[in-house]
C-alpha cells in the first residue's frame, strides 16, 4: 500500500507539472498532504510534519539562495558575464574557442541561470564562428553543455542546494566533489560539441528577439570574478578545516574559517563583491536588481521548502523494507538516485524539481544505502543532479532557449543538445561511481 501511494503522487507530480502546468510549489504541496493522508496520518500530524520539513530544509539555505541570486542578478545586469567569458576566451585562445566558450558558461552558470547564460552570451558563438571558421554549432553545444554543468552539480545553484539541505549533505563537500564532477561533464560536453556540431546545419527560423549587450569597460576581469570566488574558496577552506583530522589546526584559523566559511557568511561577501560591479551604475537604474534577484530567489525557496515539507512526509514511510533493498550497498544506493532522478527529469522537464522529488525520496534510504559519512551524502547529492540532466528535450524550457537562440529545428537540437545531455548524465555518474571507490 505504502509503496502504491509513493508511486501514485510520484505519477501525479510529473502529470499535474506537464498536462495542467501546476507550479511545482502547489503539486508538491499536494502530494504532501496526501501521502500524509493515504498513510493513514491524522491531519494535525500531516501539517505538523510537513511544517517541520519546512521549516527545518529552508533554516540552512534559504539566505544562501537569496544572496545566490542577487549575486547572478548584478553579474548579468552590469554585464560581467561577458566580461568573463572574453577573458576566459583571451586565456585560452582563438584556436580552442569552443573549448573557451564551454568554460566560460561552466563559471557563469554557478551564480546565473543556465537560461539567463545562454540568452546573454550566445550572441558571441556567432562572432567568434566568423573569426575562427568553425561552425557556429560547434559553439552552441559547447556553450550549452558548458553551462548545464554546472548548473546541476555547484552550490550556490538552487538544485544542489536543495538537496544539500534534504539529505543534510555538508555544502562545502557538495561543492569540492560538484566542482572535481562537473568540470570533467562540462569537457564531455566540449567534446561532444566538436564531434557533432561540423555534421549539424544551421537552420532558418524567424529572429528571436536579441539582448542588449551590455559590456561596461569599467568592469575588470578580477572584478568580475571576484562575487564567484571568493565564496567558492571560503565554504571549501571550511570544509577543509571542518575535516576529522583538522588539517588546518583547532585554533584561530580554524574558528575564523569557520564564521567565513559558512555559507550565508561567504556568499554575503560574495554579495559585496557583486555590489561593487555596479558602483558605477545610476542609482535609479539598479535599484530594481535586488527586488528583481529576491523574486526569483522567492520561487526557489518555496520550491525547496515544499520539497522539504514532501519529503519530511515520505520519511513517516519505511520505504526500505516496503522494496526490500536491505542488502543494497552504497553504489547500488547511487544508481538507484540517478536512475529516480533521471525519470523524473526526462519525464517533466524541470531539473530543480526532479532534484528536489528525488532528494525527498532518497532521504530516508540513505542509511539503509550504507550513504552515511559526509562525503557519502554529497555524492548522493551529485548522483541526483547527474540523474537532473539526464535528459534534456522538448519539455525543458532550456531545450527551447538553446534551439530558438542557435536558429536549430527541433530534429537538430535532438541531435546535438540533447544527446550531448546523455553524454554528460553518463559521465557525471560514472565520475561519482569513480569518486566514490577511491575516497
Amino acid at each position: 500500500m505504502e509503496l502504491l501511494v509513493l508511486g501514485v503522487v510520484v505519477l501525479f507530480i510529473v502529470i499535474a507539472t506537464v498536462k495542467f502546468k501546476m507550479h511545482p510549489i502547489f503539486s508538491l504541496t499536494i502530494a504532501a498532504i496526501a501521502s500524509g493522508f493515504f498513510l493513514g496520518m491524522a491531519p494535525k500530524s500531516i501539517m505538523s510534519t510537513m511544517v517541520e520539513g519546512f521549516g527545518n530544509t529552508l533554516s540552512g539555505i534559504g539566505l544562501v539562495i537569496a544572496f545566490g541570486t542577487v549575486i547572478g542578478i548584478y553579474l548579468e545586469k552590469t554585464g560581467s558575464t561577458q566580461v568573463l567569458a572574453n577573458s576566459i576566451l583571451g586565456i585560452i585562445g582563438l584556436k580552442r574557442s569552443p573549448l573557451a566558450m564551454n568554460l566560460a558558461g561552466f563559471v557563469i552558470s554557478i551564480p546565473v541561470y543556465c537560461d539567463s547564460g545562454y540568452i546573454i552570451l550566445s550572441s558571441l558563438n556567432k562572432a567568434i564562428s566568423k573569426k575562427t571558421g568553425i561552425p557556429v554549432l560547434v559553439f552552441a553545444i559547447a556553450l550549452a553543455t558548458g553551462l548545464y554543468s554546472a548548473h546541476v552539480f555547484v552550490p550556490p545553484t538552487p538544485g544542489p542546494l536543495a538537496a544539500a539541505a534534504i539529505l543534510d549533505a555538508d555544502l562545502g563537500m557538495v561543492l569540492i566533489f560538484g566542482l572535481l564532477v562537473a568540470i570533467p561533464v562540462s569537457i564531455a560536453g566540449y567534446f561532444w560539441a566538436r564531434f557533432i556540431g561540423k555534421s549539424l546545419q544551421e537552420d532558418e527560423i524567424l529572429e528571436t528577439a536579441e539582448t542588449k549587450e551590455k559590456v561596461p569597460s569599467t568592469v575588470q576581469p578580477f572584478q568580475a570574478f571576484l562575487p564567484l570566488l571568493v565564496p567558492i574558496i571560503l565554504i571549501a577552506l571550511k570544509s577543509v578545516a571542518d575535516y576529522p583530522t583538522h588539517p588546518l589546526g583547532d585554533g584561530w584559523a580554524f574558528s575564523v574559517l569557520g564564521f567565513l566559511g559558512s555559507p550565508v557568511i561567504a556568499l554575503l561577501i560574495g554579495v559585496f563583491f557583486a555590489f561593487a560591479l555596479g558602483r558605477k551604475v545610476p542609482s535609479e537604474e539598479k535599484k530594481e536588481w535586488v527586488p528583481e534577484a529576491f523574486k526569483q530567489a522567492g520561487a526557489i525557496v518555496l520550491i525547496t521548502g515544499a520539497g522539504g515539507a514532501f519529503g519530511a512526509i515520505l520519511r513517516t514511510m519505511d520505504i526500505a523494507s516496503i522494496i526490500n533493498l536491505e542488502s543494497s550497498t552504497g553504489v547500488g544506493g547511487l544508481l538507484i538516485a540517478f536512475a529516480i532522478s533521471t525519470v523524473l527529469k526526462t519525464a517533466q522537464g524541470s531539473s530543480t524539481v526532479a532534484i528536489i522529488t528525488t532528494s525527498a525520496i532518497i532521504a530516508p534510504l540513505l542509511e539503509t544505502f550504507g550513504l552515511v559519512s559526509i562525503t557519502d551524502k554529497a555524492l548522493a547529492v551529485l548522483a541526483i543532479g547527474a540523474g537532473a540532466m539526464t535528459v534534456s528535450h522538448i519539455n525543458d524550457s532550456y531545450f527551447w532557449v538553446v534551439s530558438q537562440f542557435s536558429h536549430m529545428k527541433v530534429k537538430t537540437a535532438l541531435r546535438g543538445h540533447t544527446l550531448g545531455t546523455l553524454v554528460q548524465g553518463v559521465v557525471g555518474i560514472l565520475m561519482i561511481l569513480m569518486i566514490y571507490a577511491f575516497v
